[in-house]
């Protein structure tokens, strides 16, 4: 494999080499990241990546288009399919982009938006104020409250007094299944549009294992690449009456060409989701995820809100007398990826914070189950109760690399 490109840029080959090793050897714990199969990586090398097609299927810019809109609808109706959606748009190049398409679609710059504070789990494009949405939009934030929980009747008290033309509901760094309709509910009081970021658990929600908001909210956006398992993208669904909008927002108000290469690789995958094993591998996330996060907490482990409804969750690193930025250093060290990450009401800094996130759709994805949820909670233990014992770091990293090479990462073979 990359023979041509060992023979033409050996610099780039050696480090591709690299990161397979490192993704082979190593468990990767960041809640946003995931292994695609390898037929989604197979699709997203093909010459799909010369074409260039602004427009929609039946009404692009550029001549030779047959394939590409055949690829594209594909894509549209699988998606459509999954979620149960009015409407699809497939093109959105990431995350934060899709999210600039539906402000763009529903709001003008100015317009008042209430969404969760970035520091209680939210995310960059809801309103932080170094972030396009912060920038352009006056946004007004809810948080959660002392136990980590979002109370619903607080955010419907802000939402009354502020009246915002939008609620945002979506999360990055909340352990807790959300509660959709109720957000429904409060936007028609006030008669805000609902838009819900589904990045992190739309696979979850494909898979069934958690609640959707798209029998409810007006627009919803999703990342394609982490509990979807797809390439590095992004999706809209949106109700039908908001489909022109939507579809303009994204081509030509955010975007040119779509890249066909991606999009086909979001169908490939969405074909997998659509498969009875994909509803097994959702509820094995989660099953993941409680095993771990009741171990921790047997080993002392401080985590917000007590426990997890989805893939994720965040540790309160004080309780292991470390930072979470230490905590992220010796982790790696033992071959274990997270990221530090700032826990509610945190008195530290975003790049000094608290906490550290941890998810398992990666490690699922390899196979492991909830024994190895348990030595990954020793391990983890081991290594946090102190931070600076280089010892333990590299014993930690043997054991590692030995129970990686039982649990093979797709598209790797070294």
């Amino acid at each position: 494999m990359l023979t041509h490109l060992q023979a033409q840029d050996p610099d780039i080959y050696e480090a591709i080499k690299r990161e397979e090793k490192r993704q082979a050897f190593e468990l990767e714990l960041i809640a946003s990241e995931n292994y695609v199969s390898e037929a989604v990586l197979e699709t997203m090398g093909t010459i799909l990546t010369n074409k260039y097609s602004e427009g929609y299927p039946g009404k692009r810019y550029y001549a030779g288009q047959e394939n590409i809109d055949t690829i594209e609808n594909i894509a549209i109706k699988r998606a459509k399919e999954i979620f149960g959606a009015q409407h699809a748009n497939v093109q959105a190049l990431s995350g934060s982009p899709a999210n600039a398409a539906v402000y763009m679609a529903f709001l003008k710059p100015g317009d008042k938006v209430l969404g969760l504070s970035l520091d209680h789990g939210g995310h960059l494009s809801h309103g932080h104020p170094v972030n396009f949405s912060g920038v352009l939009y006056n946004f007004v934030r809810y948080g959660v409250e002392e136990d980590g929980i979002i109370d619903m009747d607080k955010v419907r008290e802000i939402a009354l007094k502020e009246k915002p033309k939008m609620i945002v509901a979506g999360f990055s760094a909340y352990s807790r299944n959300m509660e959709w309709k109720r957000f429904k509910e409060i936007a028609d009081e006030i008669g805000a549009f609902t838009f819900a970021d589904i990045a992190h658990i739309a696979g979850l929600i494909a898979g069934g294992v958690l609640d959707s908001p798209v029998p409810f909210f007006d627009v919803v956006s999703t990342t394609t690449h982490k509990t979807l398992r797809g390439p590095r993208g992004a999706l809209i669904l949106c109700k039908e009456e908001y489909a022109k909008n939507v579809d303009k927002a994204i081509f030509p108000g955010m975007q040119g060409g779509p890249h066909d290469h991606i999009n086909a690789a979001k169908a490939v995958a969405f074909k997998e989701v659509m498969q009875p094993e994909f509803k097994d591998y959702a509820a094995q996330v989660v099953k993941n995820a409680k095993v771990l996060a009741e171990e921790l907490k047997n080993y002392g482990f401080s985590i917000i809100s007590g426990g997890t409804d989805n893939h994720l969750m965040l540790l309160d690193m004080n309780s292991k007398n470390c930072t979470g930025k230490e905590a992220e250093h010796a982790l790696e060290k033992a071959g274990i990826s997270c990221n530090k990450n700032m826990i509610p009401f945190d008195p530290r800094s975003p790049f000094d914070p608290s906490g550290i996130r941890i998810g398992t759709p990666a490690i699922t994805t390899r196979g492991m189950k909830e024994e190895e949820m348990k030595t990954l909670a020793k391990w983890m233990n081991e290594v946090c109760s102190d931070v600076h014992d280089e010892a333990t770091q590299k014993r930690v990293a043997a054991e590692v690399k030995e129970l990686c090479q039982h649990y093979p990462v797709p598209g790797i073979k070294l």
